[in-house]
């Protein structure tokens, strides 16, 4: 009688047990997906800061565009060095140290009194951001161990990222409609006081690669090979000096070859290369990239279209894409249900050919009635992109052991960096020269100082047709929306067909 008590008494301790480790888990995940709220909470915010702060601080467009890119640099800069330190120092450790480093940031950045100081602390931030992004995800990697809680826990994670991406807009409003701009920047710093205090309690400390340490040979090579690659695709997208942003992405990649030779060389390298090897990994990492290249490319588009095409203020562009930013959580928070159900493989694969099927409604848009069609085609696109997105850093972690977790999320997130600024200026690149070739014949029969200019871009277009006389104006107007419109369909169809390849590379490597 003794023993059966016994028993049953040990069986309700392991329960007990059991129960409070799963508590833990979901704990820590909450304060984990917080730290991803608030760092695309506060990309978002600073947008609508800018022409406050611009004012008070006296900034020059010059400066206006160094505190915004300098945060995205220094971030993708530093992504890979940060994963390759936190899987050697501890990535709670290196979490905890990012989180106090960000609010501590985020404090003198909001009562900076010049622009060179608000960039300086932008800069700080980003690094502090780079310390952030790869520590959770490889404490993710760390408290879930089985691969169904491991894609649910992630799908979480890029549910609460996307989250802040879509109510960034609406909580910066409410706070520079009753604050000052610098509360865009406060925002954070409650978040990471309590990241600090709940994070050293339930977050569990991640394997550590013994007695091995960081490169500064290959981590300064890793900034030398990615500041000037993102630098000169983003030179291209605003359209600035051709020559020097080549000549940017050109010693990039130079800096590119020599990293790689020394990852190769050395014995403890910055990113592994022999994970290379494993199909799942590189198809994985492929489609991440390819899908950041498409749809920043596509909703660059997207945005000049609804205003200057479809001719609405940017608050009504805004809430015309709501509908997308609804697409977006719920592919991110569905995408590891669907999986369990159909397989990581063909889940990634339908994600795909839901992007190009709403990619294809884009091909159809015209400029008198393309309203509709580009809010369902973006709503699919958004919906689908989330399958894929949520499930390949959960198959890259899977295909790199334990004590590399930092390192292959750092290499997820430099992917998506480096796929926003291809997609911005590459596309973006692609839809101007369509749009001059469609616009070239209308600007040959009306040759004057006013086509000229619209030949530069739709913006230019709309200007000049402000100084031209009703009926000239409207016409140029109306030729330009029409080529800008071709140029959106030619980049739409274009997407739709690197969706369907990569989708069928996903069902044929990631099958098992």
């Amino acid at each position: 009688m003794s023993t059966t008590t016994e028993i049953a008494a040990a069986s309700t301790n392991e329960q007990t047990l059991e129960i409070t480790r799963s508590t833990r888990q979901w704990v820590a995940l909450a304060v984990l997906a917080l730290t991803a709220l608030l760092l695309s909470l506060d990309v978002s915010v600073l947008y609508l800061a800018l022409p406050a702060l611009s004012a008070d601080l006296g900034a020059s467009t010059t400066q206006q565009l160094w505190m915004l890119d300098i945060y995205s640099f220094v971030l993708a800069g530093f992504l890979v060095t940060m994963g390759a330190v936190g899987d050697r120092v501890g990535r709670k450790r290196l979490l905890l140290i990012g989180a106090v480093a960000f609010g501590v940031a985020s404090v003198f950045a909001a009562y900076a009194s010049s622009p060179g100081e608000l960039v300086f602390w932008r800069a700080v931030l980003g690094v502090a951001g780079a310390t952030l992004m790869p520590s959770t995800m490889g404490l993710i990697r760390t408290i879930f161990t089985d691969e169904k809680s491991m894609m649910t826990a992630i799908g979480i994670w890029f549910s609460c990222f996307m989250g802040g991406m879509a109510v960034g807009p609406l909580v910066g409003g409410l706070l520079l409609q009753h604050f000052w701009w610098g509360s865009a920047f406060l925002l954070g710093v409650p978040f990471m006081v309590l990241l600090v205090v709940v994070g050293h309690r339930v977050l569990p400390e991640s394997e550590r690669q013994s007695g091995a340490r960081v490169d500064l040979a290959s981590a300064l090579l890793s900034l030398a090979m990615i500041l000037p690659i993102i630098h000169g695709f983003k030179e291209i997208a605003r359209g600035g000096d051709r020559a020097i942003a080549a000549a940017a992405v050109t010693a990039g990649l130079t800096m590119a070859v020599l990293f790689i030779r020394r990852q190769r060389r050395i014995e403890n390298p910055l990113v592994d290369l022999t994970l290379f090897r494993s199909r799942s990994f590189s198809t994985a990492l492929a489609v991440m990239l390819i899908g950041g290249v498409v749809m920043a490319g596509v909703s660059f588009l997207s945005t000049q279209w609804l205003q200057l095409v479809a001719g609405l203020d940017p608050l009504g562009a805004g809430l015309w894409m709501l509908p997308a930013n609804v697409a977006l959580l719920l592919g991110s928070s569905s995408s590891a249900m669907i999986a369990r159900r159909l397989g990581t493989g063909r889940t990634m694969a339908a994600g795909l050919g839901i992007c190009a099927t709403g990619l294809a409604a884009y091909t159809q848009i015209a400029p008198a009635a393309g309203l509709g069609l580009l809010v369902l085609g973006m709503s699919l696109a958004s919906f689908g992109i989330m399958l894929p997105s949520t499930l390949t850093m959960s198959v890259m972690m899977q295909s790199a052991p334990p004590e590399r977790a930092g390192s292959v999320a750092s290499m997820s997130e430099t992917s998506g960096e480096f796929g926003v600024a291809v997609g911005v200026a590459g596309l973006g690149s692609l839809a101007t020269f369509v749009y001059r070739d469609e616009l070239a014949p209308y600007a040959a029969e009306h040759a004057s100082s006013g086509t000229t200019v619209a030949l530069d871009s739709l913006a230019g277009a709309v200007q000049a047709a402000s100084t031209l006389p009703g009926a000239a104006g409207r016409e140029l107007v109306t030729a330009a929306q029409g080529a800008f419109t071709t140029s959106l369909n030619v980049v739409a169809g274009l997407g739709a067909l690197l969706f369907v390849v990569v989708a069928v590379a996903a069902l044929r490597f990631l099958r098992h």
